[in-house]
């Protein structure tokens, strides 16, 4: 028989494994928290935001505000550069860096011509800035309704998806920004196949812009958000995929929106949070996610 001794050195010694064991899965869950830059609190700047004039200062703001990635597009189907001001998204890139921002590279595909769509993207993925600094990462805005055919536009997104999956390492992160499925789906694209995608992507960013839907108050806020979240959860199948929730739009929020969009990220618990876009965020609204971050 074991001594009472013993046995006391035993459970101590199971209860110790025990908590390292739990260190272990927490630090790990931490870690892969901190490495994927569709964490925590981002912001956006797109082709015709003011920022472009001066991406240190931007940078600089965004650093003081606790943003963790800056979403920056790098063009879209209608402009013919494969990258929008590359000396300048360059130095979005390395003021990025040296503030310890991540950058996200994003791009708006019509999906009429594949091949350039992919051409577009693989100049992001592939982009240097004059320092040799590159984007942490590359997120697909799906929402164009330039092919009419629902059946196309689905085929050619999951083709796109897989020339893109193809040419970057296979845990380099990638994103999908999708229209939210309730309330904006229904017209911008229908039944989007969120189970599909996981394959492709690492994160799925809702544009969920409840203003756009007339949606008034934080309560009401607060649901169509939330609604939003549960959506996209259930329609990939995988209730723990990493979801990067886009509120707004961010200038046409009250502050109780603001304080609806903060309770949602509360709510839901997503794995990142940002509203569009950066130079429409009012000093009030920061303070809110700076408050929540």
């Amino acid at each position: 028989m074991m001594s009472r001794g013993s046995a006391r050195l035993l459970v101590l010694a199971v209860v110790l494994l025990a908590m390292l064991a739990s260190t272990v899965s927490s630090g790990g869950a931490a870690s892969a928290h901190r490495r994927s830059p569709f964490a925590g609190l981002g912001t956006w700047v797109d082709i015709y935001s003011t920022e472009w004039a001066d991406p240190e200062a931007a940078v600089a703001a965004m650093a003081r505000h606790g943003v963790r990635t800056l979403y920056l597009e790098t063009g879209n189907y209608s402009h013919n550069a494969d990258v929008f001001r590359p000396y300048d998204a360059g130095r979005f890139i390395d003021a990025a860096h040296a503030a310890g921002l991540r950058i996200v590279a994003w791009y708006l595909p019509s999906f009429l011509n594949v091949s350039r769509d992919a051409a577009k993207v693989h100049a992001a993925v592939r982009f240097r800035s004059a320092t040799g600094e590159r984007f942490d990462g590359f997120a697909l805005d799906i929402e164009a309704t330039k092919v009419q055919s629902l059946k196309l536009r689905d085929r050619r997104l999951l083709f796109l998806s897989t020339r893109i999956r193809h040419m970057v390492p296979r845990r380099y992160p990638l994103g999908a920004i999708t229209p939210s499925p309730v309330g904006m789906s229904p017209y911008f694209w229908p039944d989007i196949p969120y189970r599909s995608l996981t394959h492709y992507y690492k994160a799925f960013l809702p544009m969920a812009y409840s203003t756009m839907r007339g949606i008034r108050g934080r309560a009401r806020t607060t649901g169509y958000l939330a609604s939003t979240v549960s959506a996209i959860r259930t329609a990939s199948g995988n209730p723990a995929f990493p979801i990067h929730l886009i509120g707004g739009l961010s200038g046409s929020m009250s502050a109780k929106e603001t304080a609806g969009f903060v309770q949602a990220v509360a709510q839901t618990k997503p794995f990142g949070y940002s509203l569009y876009a950066f130079g429409q965020t009012t000093p009030a609204a920061w303070r809110a996610l700076a408050r929540h971050s």
